[in-house]
């Protein structure tokens, strides 16, 4: 009997994504449908990178480099000069998208059955990569009660084992919109330069926070240049989630030589996107500004939102443009799929990212659900009215 891979078998289905299908049967009934689920954002994309796509002229469609185009890369040198990230155009190697980013970091700094720890709640696909990798997931929990703040210093060291290969974070968070401070960088540094473990951060919502003092790179911090790793992205900075354009940023050059094995054997990022990629990166910072701007007037409105919604418990996020959401339901899963398959409110209904898809530790946060406010503000408020009768009707059957 023809068989697929265990390793197959056990990547998890995307919260994010698991429920299109519902979605479409429900669209089809003529069900308009207020998307939370995903981070795309309704942000335009800048005219610049559109216009650089309108206006290619090149009889041939070329591959580029396999670490992506010098010219794209000596661009980025001079963006991350502008957030106190000094390196050189050979310590970035482009890749298609800040997925294959993390997917080959995972691949190249690990072996089978290796381990790498993670603050849970984390980006759902951080499991998809590490499975795919044969490497080993071992969570370190944060609490909607604590704001998901990161753990103490001394709870990682724990769970550090022979095994333990590197420290993953993301800051601003995936699903939570924590953001991590200079001084908690510089404890996770001391952390892995100790037991010379590799430090990954995931950094593709850098230009999205929301206090004062500003986002702090893993790249910034002195003294762990073999340790430290970046993953960027053009998708949410730029709001062009199609493009595909990542990185990898590391000073570490056997890291990068590893990474560049399996970016070749890929070919290279695709040349058209880079196209757009390098256009964006002419991006005036007022751009950024009015974007920034209008997502704290969304984080305010919908978190104000769901607060009127008795029994609901959520956290003002600092960075990026999701939030964790607690709601008085006995489970987030069945009760997203009802909103989908067998709900409407005046024909309208609301789609969101199950919470449990974004922990590792089974059987918990079974009642939270991820929440993008990637929607104008009239929708969003629009969408937690729909939510809170949704709520009140699905507890009442």
């Amino acid at each position: 009997m023809l068989r697929v891979s265990n390793k197959g078998r056990a990547i998890p289905e995307s919260p994010i994504r698991k429920l299109v299908p519902y979605a479409e049967a429900a669209k089809k009934r003529g069900t308009e449908i207020f998307y939370l689920n995903i981070g795309q954002p309704d942000i335009k994309t800048p005219k610049v990178a559109l216009d650089a796509i309108r206006n290619i002229d090149m009889e041939v469609l070329e591959y580029s480099t396999s670490n992506g185009s010098e010219q794209y890369r000596n661009k980025l040198v001079d963006y991350y000069k502008k957030h106190n990230i000094n390196i050189t155009n050979e310590q970035i190697l482009v890749t298609t998208g800040g997925s294959e980013a993390l997917y080959f970091t995972i691949a190249s700094i690990t072996d089978p059955q290796d381990e790498i720890i993670i603050p849970e709640p984390f980006y759902a696909n951080y499991t998809s990569f590490s499975i795919a990798a044969g490497v080993n997931v071992v969570p370190i929990n944060t609490s909607i009660e604590n704001g998901f703040a990161l753990p103490k210093i001394d709870e990682f060291e724990a769970l550090i084992t022979p095994r333990t290969r590197a420290i993953l974070i993301c800051n601003p968070g995936n699903p939570t919109g924590t953001l991590y401070s200079k001084e908690e960088i510089k404890q996770l540094k001391k952390l892995v330069v100790k037991y010379n473990l590799f430090l990954i951060a995931d950094e593709v919502y850098r230009e999205f926070v929301y206090t004062n003092d500003g986002h702090y790179s893993v790249m910034e911090e002195k003294g762990m240049d073999m340790n430290a790793i970046m993953i960027d992205s053009t998708s949410k900075r730029y709001s062009m989630c199609g493009a595909r354009i990542g990185c990898v940023v590391s000073r570490n050059p056997e890291l990068i030589s590893t990474v560049m094995k399996m970016a070749q054997s890929r070919l290279c990022p695709p040349t058209i996107a880079q196209i757009a990629a390098e256009a964006a990166l002419e991006t005036p910072q007022s751009y950024f500004d009015d974007v920034k701007k209008e997502y704290i007037e969304r984080r305010n409105i919908l978190v104000e939102e769901l607060l009127k919604i008795d029994g609901v418990q959520v956290v003002k996020p600092n960075g990026a443009f999701y939030c964790l959401a607690d709601l008085p339901v006995d489970n987030a899963d069945k009760f997203a799929k009802w909103l989908l398959e067998s709900y409407s409110n005046n024909g309208q209904t609301v789609m969101v990212a199950p919470g449990s898809g974004f922990y590792s530790t089974p059987n918990i946060a079974l009642s939270q659900v991820r929440i993008a406010y990637v929607l104008k503000k009239e929708k969003l408020i629009r969408a937690v009215a729909i939510l809170k009768d949704a709520i009140e009707k699905y507890n009442a059957q």
